[in-house]
């Protein structure tokens, strides 16, 4: 009975939202946690101080996804967007 006051279908869209955002969060942290160069857990590594570990970091940086999107138009629907704004398809 509770439940039914609390719990209603137009809040579905808003834990939609706020479960990506926490997703898309701990996904960023683990990653960061996990694979980053300049972050380290343990005490021996924190010991070694700065390490010039330039291969490791591009290697980093230079993700898969940066790979793919480097030459590609910074839009979401290319196709539908020349559609609607070029002049030669009148």
């Amino acid at each position: 009975m509770a439940t039914n006051r609390w719990i209603r279908p137009e809040v579905y869209p808003l834990f939609a939202a706020v479960g990506a955002a926490v997703g898309i969060c701990a996904f960023s942290l683990v990653r960061n946690i996990c694979i980053n160069p300049e972050v380290r857990v343990n005490k021996q590594s924190r010991a070694a101080g700065v390490l010039e570990n330039f291969a490791e970091g591009e290697k980093y940086t230079e993700h898969l996804l940066r790979k793919f999107s480097r030459n590609r138009s910074p839009e979401i629907m290319p196709g539908l967007n020349s559609f609607f704004t070029d002049p030669s398809r009148n």
